[in-house]
This record gives structure tokens, C-alpha cells and sequence, in this order.
């Protein structure tokens, strides 16, 4: 039987240094690696290098990574550092560190998705909000989250508006008092969107795209008569 041989204190800092210093190589597969390594082994030393490299990492599937690695340490831990990253001036912090609060899940992290948050003027920033708003709600708060949602439609690209009616259709039926007040609005922008979000309510297999579209021709035109009156 092979003998396994300890790794003492001087073996481990020295493997905590070179993981560290891969967080941080100039190839993003290398700090791909280092990330699962660091997830792989959970060590709740790393906790501070693995958020402070989440608001820096430009690369998609490393933050991903790092994400992951963070899940893998116990919530006690991650999620203070977490909520300080959400005061953080960088967009990206504050984006990627509500998206590991989704993931983790810890409803303790609800408090801390403030308004301000969830209108943020950064559209990832606000994205990532409003799926861990949706992912943290507690019982009873989630019409005070759809109007705060709902407050929002037609805002921003395809893919904002997208993001927003999928956070209101994760709520469920308790969204239609907001999506009424909107689809009175004055602007037809927003009522296009409410109807959008009403339609994925009722069918949620039915595509964004096409939803917009109808929900387009209805505010321009009406809706379609259901026939005629027989005399």
C-alpha cells in the first residue's frame, strides 16, 4: 500500500501562493484552473482572493469559477464578505457579488438587496438584483418585490427587458396587480412589456421574442375583436 505522505505548513503556503498567484495570471485558462482548484478544496483562506478577483475578472466563465468556488465555503463566511461587496463603488463587484448571493442562497442576504440595488443604474447590476431578489424573497414580501419589479418595465435593451419579465414570472400570479397598473401606462414602452410579461405568465413556453411582438401589435392596434355580434 502506497504510504501518503502529510503536506506540512511550509508545502501548503507555498501551494496557497502559487493558486493565488494563478488567480491572477494573464491566461484566462490558468485562472480557470486555479479557480476550480481552489473550489475543488474548499479552504476558507481563499475567501478574500476569490471576491476580490470576481470584481476584477473580465472573463465570463472564470467568474463563473469563482462563483462555484465560493458556494463550496460555508455561508457563515462568504456571505458577510458578500454583503460588503454590494456598498462597493465597481459595478462589477457589486453585480457578481449578488449573483453568488443567488447562488448561494442564504435568505440572512434579503435585507441587503436594497432599492437602490435593484434600480441601479448599471443594467447588470440591476439584473443580477432582481435574480437574487427573486432566489432570497421571503414569504410575505413577494407583491412588495413585484411592484418594485414591475416599476422597472421598459427598461433597457432586449435583453434587460428579458431578464425583468423572467424575475416577474419567477413570482408567480402574485405580479398581476402590478402588471394591471402598468398596462394602464401613458408610455408604450412600458404596456408592451407588461403585456409581454402578462403573456410568459400565462404560457411561459411562449418565446420573448414573439411575446413583444404580439404585445407590440396590441398596444399600436388593440386588441384583436373575438367576432362579430349576431343580429
Amino acid at each position: 500500500m502506497q504510504e501518503v505522505v502529510p503536506i506540512n505548513s511550509t508545502q501548503k503556503n507555498s501551494q496557497d501562493t502559487r493558486l493565488l498567484n494563478a488567480l491572477g495570471a494573464g491566461n484566462s485558462s490558468t485562472r480557470l484552473q486555479a479557480a476550480l482548484a481552489v473550489g475543488t478544496r474548499p479552504d476558507p483562506s481563499f475567501v478574500d482572493a476569490l471576491v476580490a478577483r470576481c470584481a476584477i475578472e473580465p472573463d465570463f466563465f472564470v467568474r463563473d469559477m469563482l462563483t462555484w468556488a465560493l458556494t463550496r465555503l460555508p455561508a457563515e463566511i462568504t456571505v458577510p464578505r458578500l454583503l460588503a461587496e454590494l456598498r462597493s463603488e465597481r459595478a462589477q463587484a457589486r453585480s457578481q457579488a449578488l449573483h453568488t448571493l443567488s447562488k448561494i442562497g442564504d435568505g440572512k442576504a434579503w435585507p441587503a438587496i436594497t432599492r437602490s440595488l435593484l434600480h441601479d443604474a448599471d443594467d447588470e447590476v440591476a439584473r443580477s438584483a432582481w435574480r437574487a431578489a427573486v432566489a432570497l424573497v421571503p414569504t410575505g414580501e413577494q407583491e412588495g418585490l413585484a411592484a418594485e419589479l414591475a416599476a422597472q418595465l421598459g427598461r433597457g435593451d432586449r435583453n434587460v427587458q428579458l431578464s425583468l419579465s423572467r424575475a416577474l414570472v419567477a413570482l408567480g400570479d402574485v405580479i398581476e396587480p402590478a402588471l394591471q397598473t402598468k398596462l394602464a401606462s401613458d408610455d408604450p414602452t412600458v404596456r408592451a412589456h407588461a403585456h409581454a410579461t402578462e403573456r410568459l405568465l400565462r404560457d411561459p413556453d411562449a418565446g420573448f421574442d414573439s411575446a413583444v411582438d404580439e404585445a407590440k401589435r396590441i398596444v399600436a392596434l388593440g386588441p384583436e375583436p373575438v367576432g362579430e355580434t349576431a343580429c
